[in-house]
């Protein structure tokens, strides 16, 4: 979710954040004690972090994990910096890579929702039929996305600047005017979209037209890793198999541990959200977690390219591919 608050409410917030309802049980000898935050409040797009929790993946391969539900006064990259969390939720690539560019002691070691889950939403029957038919539209952005997608849609689509509306989290304006366009999520938006406005609009996923970003990141600080690597590997592979069996197996301890972190959330929220990663494949089936020098280089080239990094940025001090995941 970006840099959104100074560090010390950010501890604040991490400290009435973290409550006996989100950890496994305290009395666990000889397990690797863990603070987990996560970069928003609990969703179906944290399930499998949730699940593994649930579902004792974490405890049986000895670790002891608390789970720090995030939120608007919860900044992710502060807690790892600032050594006040073992692990965090890096919402997108340009999270991590951003830390790197601040050269940051704080690694991806895995990426669990192998295509960002970013969309751009429009009204049915207004001739667009592309992300490509936007061009000259006015779009919907929130500040964090104007140096984020936004450069690689300028990249790829020749977007400009004088297209951006500013973007409050509410549909109401989108729904107000037939032209305009919205981000989103695919697993959100759309169905809120859909519900209040009785509409079904059309959803464009940014990944399946080529943006090379990852999404719900496992962010390590350095000295964790260099310290506890058997730790970090069993953190990985547990939460793989915990975004197994809630997208493909029983998805009920992790929805029940979600809706009592959450009390606004819903369960037809839940299932819906569920299905949209299934469908999209946002969360790959197989090889869960996993990330490639590859990716990483066409992600870093793009935004190097539109002059978000230096060119001659060491990127991969951004990742280490150590920790992929195991398998079961």
């Amino acid at each position: 979710m970006g840099f959104r608050r100074l560090a010390a409410l950010a501890v604040c917030a991490l400290i009435v954040a973290c409550s006996p309802s989100n950890q496994e049980p305290a009395d666990a000898p000889g397990r690797t004690a863990m603070k987990l935050a996560t970069d928003w409040r609990a969703q179906a797009e944290l399930g499998g972090y949730y699940q593994a929790l649930a579902t004792g993946e974490y405890a049986r391969r000895g670790l002891d994990v608390t789970l720090i539900q995030g939120g608007p006064g919860v900044n992710v990259p502060q807690l790892l910096a600032t050594g006040a969390v073992d692990v965090g939720v890096g919402s997108n690539s340009f999270i991590v890579m951003n830390l790197a560019k601040e050269q940051a002691p704080v690694k991806a070691v895995a990426a669990f929702m192998d295509k960002d889950p970013q969309v751009l939403i429009a009204h049915p029957g207004q001739g667009i039929n592309s992300i490509a038919d936007m061009k000259g539209r006015p779009i919907l952005l929130a500040d964090a996305s104007i140096t984020a997608f936004w450069v690689w849609l300028k990249a790829k689509y020749g977007f400009s600047d004088d297209q951006v509306r500013k973007y409050n989290y509410s549909a109401a304006p989108f729904l107000a005017d037939k032209r305009i366009v919205q981000q989103g999520y695919a697993t959100s938006e759309p169905y809120l979209i859909e519900k209040e406005g009785k509409i079904k609009p059309a959803v464009f996923l940014l990944a399946d037209s080529g943006y090379p970003a990852y999404a719900s990141m496992a962010l390590m600080p350095d000295s964790f890793i260099a310290k506890n690597p058997a730790a970090a590997q069993a953190f990985v592979d547990a939460t793989a198999a915990g975004w197994k069996s809630y997208l493909y197996g029983d998805a009920k301890p992790g929805d029940a541990a979600i809706l009592k972190d959450n009390p606004e959330m819903t369960q037809d929220v839940l299932d819906q959200a569920r299905e949209k990663m299934r469908t999209y494949g946002i969360v790959a089936k197989d090889g869960i977690g996993s990330m490639t020098d590859a990716r990483w280089a066409e992600f870093f080239k793009v935004a190097a390219d539109q002059g978000v990094y230096p060119k001659d940025m060491d990127y991969k001090r951004a990742y280490t591919l150590q920790f992929l995941p195991k398998g079961p």
